[in-house]
């Protein structure tokens, strides 16, 4: 599961790299320029790098998780995904109250890491389940 919710964000984060790099204007269903306000706005960046590509690095850095021993990878997965998270949640916060539009590709990438988070954590949750009745 977390495999395919971190290829899905990465899909996400990749179309907006994307479009960011080549100087487009993201599709967006039903209209109404949320998705180009958000995507031109001066909290488009952090520090000069696209807010898309830090959640392209943040959903590889996921799926490079799964590739670590399963302690270490779930521990890792669920670090990752609970900043994910965070960061998904101030990022909503900036839609809604300081650019006041909403883009529909970062409501599903926040989506997204949202149920990473939850999934990351049940995994680590279950993994302690087991190492707590074998001891």
């Amino acid at each position: 599961m977390t495999a395919v919710l971190a290829l899905v964000g990465l899909g996400i984060a990749g179309y907006l790299t994307w479009v960011h790099y080549a100087g487009l204007e993201p599709v967006c269903v039903g209209g109404g320029g949320g998705c180009e306000r958000v995507q031109s706005s001066r909290w488009a960046e952090l520090a000069g790098v696209p807010v898309a590509v830090l959640g392209l690095g943040g959903y590889l850095a996921i799926l490079a998780s799964l590739a670590l021993p399963e302690d270490l990878g779930a521990q890792a997965a669920a670090f990752l995904s609970l900043v994910g998270f965070g960061f998904s949640a101030w990022l909503t916060y900036v839609e809604i109250e300081k650019i006041d539009a909403i883009c529909q590709w970062c409501v599903a990438s926040a989506v997204i890491m949202t149920a990473l988070a939850l999934v990351s954590v049940a995994r680590v949750l279950r993994g302690a389940g087991h190492a707590a009745r074998a001891a």
